[in-house]
């Protein structure tokens, strides 16, 4: 009779359990965030809903302000790499035309990361030092890459050199916060949202001539 073979799989590092864990954790994260809000979202909610013990969450975690820049990390690392895509090697006002359109594509199509993520960049106003500190150093990379953006133009020869760089930077990255602002109230009226965003765009074209 012939042996019976049976099938293992590989064992799994402790690096690529840790990896498994933590998109679970931020998945649920996301979830209880955009369902019952920041303050109610718990750590103990969170291992729970993930399918681990109630305590794993605090342990990885520490506190809600650990977690929840765990989330903003993730999530802005995944709207970086969507942004890198987007913009390539674009300079001027075609790069931002390509980041507001990618944008707008985050918002629509990745509605519960995103969501969660501006809630958490909104709720950070308030008096936590370490949420305002991680919220603080994403506004400023954005911002950052916005005056590049803008500063390469110029070197191209595409936009005019009297152009205000940072004044329009931070024209930029305010219009993007109202926007979404606008789509946390109205969810549903994509339309709208989608208007926002290329009235955006004529806005910059205007306030980025060419030579």
């Amino acid at each position: 009779m012939d042996a019976k073979v049976v099938a293992t799989s590989p064992k799994r590092t402790q690096a690529e359990r840790t990896a498994e864990s933590d998109q679970r954790m931020l998945d649920a994260a996301i979830g209880l965030l955009v369902e019952k809000g920041a303050a109610r979202t718990t750590l103990k909610d969170v291992g729970e809903q993930a399918g681990y013990s109630r305590g794993l969450a605090s342990y990885r975690f520490g506190n809600k302000a650990g977690l929840f820049g765990f989330i903003i990390r993730a999530v802005g690392e995944e709207w970086l790499g969507e942004l890198q895509r987007a913009v390539k090697d674009k300079v001027g006002v075609d790069a931002i035309h390509a980041a507001t359109d990618a944008h707008y594509r985050f918002v629509s199509e990745s509605a519960s990361s995103i969501r969660a993520f501006y809630l958490l960049w909104f709720d950070s106003i308030g008096p936590e030092p370490e949420m305002h500190d991680v919220i603080s150093k994403v506004h400023e990379r954005r911002r950052a890459d916005v005056a590049n953006w803008i500063r390469d133009g110029i070197n191209a020869g595409t936009i005019n050199a009297s152009v205000d760089v940072e004044s329009v930077a931070d024209q930029f990255c305010a219009a993007i916060i109202g926007i979404v602002y606008q789509w946390l109230a109205t969810p549903d009226e994509n339309i709208k949202i989608y208007e926002l965003h290329e009235g955006l765009k004529t806005q910059m074209q205007l306030a980025l001539p060419a030579n």
